[in-house]
């Protein structure tokens, strides 16, 4: 059986594409052991650039007055992909998390600042569906012995 390239990781963002409806939930307090979300609703637009090499989303916020935007590109020497991250209210493009895919699930790992604390943060994708898909955010505080989620989109598409 022939090696097919485009079989290198570089479509496991292609399930994205399109326009969701996003429910999210976002820790209201990180790092202090808190339980209490902030639930809201959101839309996503993704596009594929590139042959797939690269994908775009654009995230509408309208309950909290912001946007976002999630750029990521694939290193096809690697297998790895890079996610860039960047918000309207700063316009800063933050540090990427690298990762891929591997039975389904997307884990993505980098560093952070929480505020004035360094932390490690993990992306993941996971329940990933033709309608629907769950991405969550966490940070460790103590270099990845544990883990808080403080962030989980809830995505149901639209178009």
């Amino acid at each position: 059986m022939a090696y097919d390239a485009h079989d290198d990781g570089r479509r496991d963002f292609h399930f994205l594409y399109g326009r969701w409806a996003v429910e999210h939930r976002r820790l209201k307090a990180r790092g202090v052991g808190a339980q209490d979300w902030d639930v809201f609703h959101g839309t996503t637009f993704c596009q594929g650039l590139m042959g797939g090499l690269c994908n775009v989303d654009e995230n509408d916020f309208p309950e909290r007055g912001f946007q976002g935007l999630s750029f990521r590109t694939f290193d096809v020497e690697s297998g790895l992909w890079a996610i860039y991250w960047v918000n309207s209210q700063t316009g800063t493009l933050q540090d990427p998390v690298f990762g891929r895919f591997q039975n389904g699930i997307g884990l993505f790992y980098g560093e952070d600042v929480d505020g004035d604390r360094p932390v490690k943060v993990v992306y993941r994708w996971e329940e990933i569906t033709s309608g629907s898909a769950r991405w969550s955010q966490a940070f460790s505080y103590d270099d990845g012995q544990t883990w808080e989620t403080n962030w989980i989109m809830a995505f149901t598409r639209t178009a």
